[in-house]
C-alpha cells in the first residue's frame, strides 16, 4: 500500500460512493410506513371490527358440533304391552390419522372388538377423516376400551332396538337398521313418527379429541312418538303357535294366519311362517323376512264361492233354498271342462257352499255378464292394495272383465284365475261378518270404530250368507274341524293347486276363513298353508284346525260370551258321518 492510501477510512473508499436520488430512501421508507399501517390495520379490523374469521379458524381446531341422538319411539300392542323399545348402546369410532396404535395396542382392541387384527389395521389405515370400528357395542365394551385410553379411538352414543317379542312379533314389528331407520314392518311404515329428530351441542375437544368442555346446547332432540298397534299380544301369540304346530304336523312349506276384529277393523294377530327373530339377524334369508300375508299372493280356491253366492241373492235370482241341478259332476263349456271333487245332483244354493261344488258356484257366476262379477270383485278390495303402508304389498291379479272367456268367468267363481293376498280375502269376508258392509282395516289401535262402512250387499244377503257358513263347519260340510264347542262358528274351505310356469302341478295351497260367533260376528281368522306334504292337503283337514284353535282362544281371550252349548265334539267319529271334502 502506498503512501497516499494511508489513513482512508473504509467509508470513504472512493470505490463506494455513487450518487443515489434522493427519492428512493424517502419512497422506500414510505412503503416500509405504509406496509405496517396496513399490517396494522389489517390486524384492528379482524381483531376489532371482523372477528369471526379469526374465531372460525381457532374454532375449527378445537370446537365441534357434535349431534345428540333422538330416542326411537316406542311401538306398544293394543294393551300397552312394550313391542319395539330402544336400549342405549355405544359406537366405537376413529381418526384414522390420530390413531397411531402399537402392535400390543392394537391385538388388545381387535380381541375387544372381536374382529382380526388384519380388518382393524385396515379400517385405521384409510385416509377418511372418521371410521366406525364397530357398531352398537354394550356400553360396558365401550368403557374397557375407554380404559385403555388408546389415541384416535372414541365412542359415541347410540340406541338400538330390543323386541321382547322375538319371533312371533317379526312380521308385524319389523326391524330397523345399524342407523336405527326403520327398514321392515312397522318400523317402516311408521318411520315418520317413530323416528324423531335428532339434536346437536356445542363443544370443546382437545387434541386427542376428547370432549373438555361442553359449551351450548344448540337444537334439543325432540324424541319420537309412541305407536299403539291394533295387535293384542296374546292372540298374537295364540296365531303364532297354532301356525307354527300346523306347519310341523302338514311338513309344510310356509303360512299365515289374520285375525280381523269385524267391528272395528283392526288387526289384532298377524303371523307367517317361517319367521326369524329381529334380535338376531345374522342368518336372515328373503324365505324367513317375506310378510307372506301382505306380499304373497294365491289362488283362494273355494273360498270365492260364498261370493258368488251373494250376488245371485243380492240380485233376487236365487233364494237359499232354489235347486240348481249338479248332475252329473262335469259341466262343459266351450272346450274345457270343469268338475266337482265328488259328483253331486240337485243341490240348493246353501248346499252348494256347504259341500262346495265348483258346478253349482260356475252355474250361479254364469247367470251374469262379466262385468257385474268383476264390479263385485273391485268393491271387494280384490286387483288392488289396501293401502295398510306396510312395505311390499301386492294387489293381487284380477283381469278386466272384458277379458274374460266364459269358462274364466266359471273358474273365478271358484277361486281359480284370480290370485289374492290372505290380507285380502280376511278383508273381503267382513261382508258377511258385519251387515253387508266393509270398514278400512287398521294396523293402529282404533279408539273411535267406524260405524258404517262401504256397502257391498244388503244386511239380509250378508245374513243368509253367513248361515250357509255356519253348515260349512257342521257334519255334512266340508269343515266340521272348525266347530268351537261354545260358539257358533261359519267359514269356507279352501284348496287350490299352485300355478307354476303357466301349468298347475301337484303342489297345494290349503285355506280356511271363517267368522263366529255367528250370531253376532266379532272376529274374523283367515288361515293359509302352503304346499301341506304329509298325506292330508284339503283346505278342511289342514286350515280348518288352525281356525278352530285361534278363534276360540281368541274370543275367549276377548271375553266374548259364548252362543252355542258347551258340548264336546266329535269330529273324529267320521268314519260314521264323514265329512265332504270340497271341490277345487
Amino acid at each position: 500500500m502506498n503512501k497516499t492510501q494511508k489513513g482512508v477510512t473504509f467509508n470513504h473508499n472512493p470505490l463506494l460512493r455513487s450518487e443515489l436520488p434522493a427519492w428512493r430512501p424517502r419512497f422506500v421508507l414510505l412503503c416500509l410506513l405504509g406496509g405496517s399501517l396496513a399490517l396494522v390495520g389489517r390486524a384492528a379490523y379482524l381483531q376489532g371490527v371482523n372477528d369471526r374469521f379469526l374465531q372460525a379458524k381457532g374454532e375449527s381446531r378445537y370446537a365441534r358440533v357434535l349431534d345428540v341422538p333422538a330416542t326411537r319411539g316406542k311401538i306398544t300392542d293394543r294393551q300397552g304391552e312394550p313391542l319395539a323399545v330402544s336400549s342405549p348402546v355405544k359406537s366405537i369410532w376413529a381418526i384414522p390419522e390420530d390413531a397411531k396404535l402399537t402392535p400390543a395396542q392394537s391385538r388388545q382392541l381387535a380381541g375387544l372388538l372381536e374382529m382380526p387384527v388384519q380388518d382393524l389395521n385396515q379400517k385405521l389405515g384409510t385416509d377418511k377423516d372418521f371410521v366406525y370400528l364397530k357398531r352398537q357395542v354394550s356400553p360396558e365394551l365401550a368403557d374397557r376400551i375407554a380404559a385403555l385410553k388408546l389415541p384416535g379411538v372414541h365412542d359415541q352414543r347410540e340406541y338400538r332396538r330390543f323386541y321382547p317379542g322375538g319371533e312371533v312379533m317379526a312380521h308385524v314389528i319389523g326391524f330397523t337398521g345399524v342407523d336405527d331407520k326403520g327398514q321392515e314392518g312397522i318400523e317402516l311404515a311408521f318411520e315418520p313418527q317413530l323416528a324423531g329428530k335428532p339434536g346437536s351441542r356445542r363443544v370443546v375437544k382437545d387434541r386427542r379429541g376428547n370432549v373438555v368442555e361442553d359449551v351450548q346446547s344448540i337444537r334439543e332432540p325432540q324424541d319420537g312418538r309412541e305407536v299403539a298397534l291394533a295387535v293384542d299380544n296374546k292372540i298374537q301369540y295364540l296365531a303364532h303357535a297354532a301356525l307354527k304346530q300346523a306347519m310341523t304336523d302338514h311338513k309344510a312349506k310356509a303360512g299365515g294366519i289374520i285375525v280381523i276384529d269385524s267391528r272395528s277393523g283392526e288387526i289384532l294377530a298377524l303371523a307367517n311362517a317361517p319367521t326369524y327373530n329381529p334380535n338376531n339377524r345374522t342368518k336372515l334369508t328373503g324365505a324367513q323376512l317375506r310378510n307372506r300375508a301382505l306380499t304373497d299372493t294365491f289362488e283362494p280356491g273355494s273360498t270365492m264361492k260364498p261370493f258368488s253366492a251373494a250376488m245371485s241373492l243380492e240380485a233376487g235370482k236365487v233364494t237359499a233354498n232354489t235347486i240348481i241341478n249338479c248332475a252329473p259332476g262335469r259341466m262343459t263349456i266351450g272346450t274345457a271342462t270343469i268338475s266337482d271333487a265328488h259328483p253331486h245332483g240337485a243341490l240348493t244354493v246353501a248346499q252348494v257352499i256347504q259341500k262346495s261344488s265348483n258346478i253349482g258356484a260356475a252355474k250361479l257366476a254364469l247367470a251374469f255378464p262379466p262385468e257385474t262379477m268383476w264390479k263385485m270383485f273391485d268393491d271387494l278390495g280384490f286387483g288392488a292394495p289396501l293401502h295398510l303402508g306396510f312395505p311390499g304389498e301386492v294387489g293381487g291379479r284380477l283381469r278386466p272383465a272384458k277379458s274374460w272367456r266364459p269358462v274364466e268367468q266359471a273358474t273365478m267363481s271358484y277361486g281359480h284365475g284370480i290370485s289374492v293376498s290372505l290380507m285380502q280375502i280376511a278383508n273381503a269376508y267382513q261382508v258377511f261378518a258385519r251387515d253387508g258392509d266393509m270398514v278400512p282395516l287398521s294396523l293402529a289401535r282404533v279408539d273411535a270404530p267406524p260405524v258404517h262402512g262401504k256397502q257391498v250387499f244388503s244386511p239380509h244377503t250378508a245374513r243368509e250368507v253367513r248361515q250357509m257358513l255356519e253348515l260349512v263347519v257342521q257334519q255334512g260340510g266340508t269343515a266340521p274341524q272348525a266347530a268351537i264347542p261354545g260358539y257358533r262358528a261359519g267359514g269356507k274351505t279352501g284348496t287350490a293347486m299352485k300355478l307354476e310356469g303357466g301349468h298347475y302341478t301337484t303342489k297345494y295351497v290349503a285355506s280356511f276363513v271363517g267368522i263366529a260367533p255367528i250370531s253376532d260376528p266379532r272376529l274374523i281368522v283367515a288361515v293359509m298353508i302352503d304346499e301341506p306334504t304329509n298325506g292330508k292337503h284339503y283346505g278342511g283337514d289342514v286350515a280348518a284346525p288352525v281356525f278352530a284353535q285361534v278363534m276360540g282362544g281368541a274370543l275367549r281371550t276377548l271375553g266374548v260370551a259364548p252362543d252355542a252349548p258347551l258340548k264336546p265334539l266329535q269330529v273324529a267319529r267320521q268314519s260314521v258321518v264323514p265329512a265332504v271334502k270340497e271341490s277345487m
